[in-house]
């Protein structure tokens, strides 16, 4: 009846660790660490590969994951898949995972009769150590401790100072926060006008470059005027000169001809005979 027993529950135990796996696609890292070669490391790296890349769509996939090789992968292979609940398997250090030991200490114990043929006879109480030596006595009860002492009255003088003292405090407290804040303010205010004090200068000093640039261009454009004119004019009175110069030396020059011709033939010079 022991041996089958024990039969019985090894075979519990080798279905359980035959059905037991994780589920690498869901598994926390706690389960996964419950792999054999799996640390919290390769657990950690295997949710980030799950996290960055999607599920794994087989369990060949576990080899991309950094820190798991083919030794790894060898080893956990049998113990995990890719869906189903996750049912942590033991790793094969775990003294947990060896139930079989209460069978083969089963086998080995010889076969007894059953109790009707002959009655055990009842185990002898072992002696005891303590039985031979007299109990100890117990210590003396500490005396209770004394009583508190009674509440001391409340000194309404003293009361009354501190409340004043607590009051007092506050007005103080009160007050520097006033004081800070109106402080604040008006330092916001001095800052605000300063600032559109600045402003208000810097335009007036935009306004007034504005204003000199523009007369300046002005001056320059009614000089530039002045000038294009001048140089007009003068070159009319150069040109009209010189045209003039050019009439009087073609003049002379006509007239020194007309001179030439006649010396060389008078006839051409007599003015033709009116006729009647």
């Amino acid at each position: 009846m022991k041996k089958l027993i024990a039969l019985f529950v090894a075979l519990i135990a080798y279905v359980g660790m035959a059905f037991a796996g994780i589920n690498v696609n869901s598994a926390t890292k706690e389960q996964l660490e419950t792999l054999d070669g799996v640390g919290p490391v390769k657990a950690q790296a295997i949710i980030d590969y799950r996290t960055k890349n999607g599920p794994f769509k087989s369990l060949d996939d576990l080899k991309k994951v950094d820190g798991i090789g083919d030794a790894t992968y060898d080893k956990i292979k049998k113990d995990v898949m890719l869906s189903g609940r996750s049912d942590p398997a033991p790793k094969k250090d775990d003294k947990a995972a060896a139930p079989a030991k209460p069978a083969a200490a089963a086998d080995k114990a010889p076969a007894t009769k059953p109790a009707a043929d002959k009655p055990a006879p009842a185990p002898a109480p072992a002696p005891t150590k303590a039985a031979d030596k007299p109990a100890d006595k117990a210590p003396p009860a500490k005396p209770a401790d004394k009583p508190a002492p009674p509440a001391k009255p409340v000194d309404p003088k003293k009361a009354a100072a501190e409340e004043k003292a607590a009051k007092d405090k506050a007005a103080k407290e009160e007050k520097a926060a006033k004081d800070k804040a109106a402080k604040d303010e008006k330092a916001a205010k001095e800052k605000a006008a300063k600032e559109e004090k600045a402003a208000k200068e810097k335009a007036a000093k935009d306004e007034k470059a504005a204003k000199a640039k523009a007369a300046a261009d002005e001056k320059a454009a009614k000089e530039k005027a002045a000038k294009d004119a001048k140089s007009t004019k003068d070159k009319a009175g150069k040109d009209a000169k010189a045209s003039d110069t050019k009439a009087a030396a073609d003049e002379k020059a006509a007239k020194d001809k007309a001179a030439a011709d006649a010396k060389a033939d008078p006839k051409k010079a007599e003015p033709p005979k009116p006729t009647k």
